[in-house]
């Protein structure tokens, strides 16, 4: 197993703290990595850190948190995908640090996080995240919550990823080749667990799609499952660069049949 692949699989959404502000030097460190995060969109996504009693910040499904980042992106094309990309590289560098996070979209008090992280016109934030480190057991709540969304569970591969066509399986000798990334893909979060990507295999690229449900799209934040789908891209991308590749993401519709329902959003090509 790859490091990267260690460090999706072990992270988990942490909503009980230990109550420890997080370290100057760790902070530090945050506040550097910060300043290198890109993504292939070319949409600035801008992080502001949120000392929570500064701010009056808080969200009833936490506890013991101190400390806050949120993310702005101006509203224009592939915003939602770039932010996802971009927040998602955060989220798992602060895991490396030990550093425990949970993406939150609408259980919070928008308007004060909006106030506090100085949202401007023509911007969005769609997404806030904790920061701190987790207390030694989940509270209650947690666990129910984990439970009832079936965090720890996953689709089969066989049920995201396809050989040129829509639903047709892909091969389990072509499913070895990528096997590392394909799990990156799988264990990607995703708002209420519900894994909203696809992925066609052509000799072309790897052509992602968004499965769209309800309810998940909204003025404030977007569209969240096109961010779940820019989270999947950050994973994917970051796993071929870990093999020595060199990734490019184009938005190059290849005109697959798709089912009602489902959207095309970008290909991965290696170079």
């Amino acid at each position: 197993m790859t490091e990267l692949l260690k460090t999706i699989r072990g992270r988990k959404s942490v909503r009980t703290f230990d109550g420890k502000p997080v370290s100057a030097e760790d902070r530090e460190k945050l506040e550097r990595y910060i300043g290198t995060i890109t993504n292939p969109f070319g949409v600035p996504v801008r992080f502001v850190l949120l000392d929570a009693k500064e701010h009056g910040l808080s969200s009833p499904v936490l506890s013991g948190e101190s400390l806050y980042v949120a993310g702005k992106v101006d509203r224009v094309p592939c915003a939602d995908l770039a932010f996802g990309f971009a927040f998602e590289k955060l989220v798992l560098y602060a895991w490396s640090l030990g550093i425990g996070t949970t993406w939150i979209g609408g259980t919070m008090k928008r308007e004060v996080f909006e106030r506090a992280a100085g949202l401007a016109q023509g911007e969005m934030m769609p997404c806030v995240s904790p920061l701190g480190y987790p207390a030694e057991r989940r509270s209650l709540r947690e666990t129910m919550m984990r439970k009832g969304v079936g965090a720890d569970s996953r689709l089969p591969a066989e049920k995201i990823f396809f050989d040129g066509a829509w639903d047709a399986g892909l091969p389990s000798e072509k499913q070895a080749v990528i096997a590392d990334l394909i799990e990156m893909v799988r264990w990607a979060p995703s708002a209420v667990n519900k894994q909203p990507w696809r992925v066609v295999v052509t000799g072309r690229g790897f052509h992602f799609y968004e499965k769209h449900d309800k309810g998940y799209i909204s003025e404030k934040t977007g569209d969240l499952q096109k961010i779940d789908v820019g989270i999947v891209l950050c994973h994917f991308v970051m796993g071929l660069e870990e093999q020595g590749e060199k990734p490019e993401v184009v938005i190059d519709d290849p005109g697959l049949r798709i089912p009602d329902g489902a959207e095309y959003v970008a290909t991965v090509k290696k170079q």
